[in-house]
């Protein structure tokens, strides 16, 4: 099985490309960023991750990582997200890295791994996305600078309408 990560900051069009490759038949799962987020609005909390960033974080990337580690009976499996970014995202607010995340990051490894770029054209907030197109390039020179420390090399995946960013990806995948 084949493991291919789609990644980038908030706004990119990662969602938007994973459901492209899913209509199309790829078997892709599920960002669960929003799941965790949503489920804590229930118990009060309107951004869970700058309540509490560190917990919130460990969480998100047990998730993750447990989802990176389910077997699959397909020949890949598209991951929106991967755990790495979640280092990226402490990195990104000046919070300590434990330990453990860092060590279980370094075991990941994907056949190929795409890269969005910010872009202003396409980028909006909404209630879950919270930060600014700043913040989101930032976003994305860390999550750069954590996959490389992963020894993960990053395909940036170039602007285009969701359908010419489909193909880039099939390119490789197919």
């Amino acid at each position: 099985m084949d493991r291919i990560l789609i990644t980038g900051g908030p706004g990119t069009g990662k969602t938007s490309l994973v459901n492209e490759l899913k209509n199309n038949g790829y078997n892709c799962s599920n960002e669960i960023v929003r799941e965790i987020t949503l489920d804590k609005r229930k118990e009060g909390y309107n951004q869970y991750f700058l309540s509490n960033p560190l917990d919130f974080s460990t969480k998100l990337f047990n998730k993750r990582y447990n989802q990176y580690n389910k077997q699959f009976v397909t020949k890949n499996i598209i991951y929106d997200r991967g755990p790495i970014d979640v280092l990226a995202y402490l990195e990104f607010k000046s919070i300590k890295i434990p330990n453990d995340l860092t060590t279980k990051s370094n075991t990941i490894k994907y056949k190929y791994s795409f890269i969005l770029n910010p872009w202003r054209e396409i980028y909006i907030n909404d209630n879950i996305r919270y930060e600014t197109f700043e913040e989101c390039k930032k976003i994305h020179s860390c999550l750069i600078k954590k996959y490389n420390e992963c020894g993960i090399k990053l395909i940036t995946i170039p602007e285009g309408s969701v359908h010419e960013r489909y193909k880039f990806v099939k390119s490789y995948i197919d």
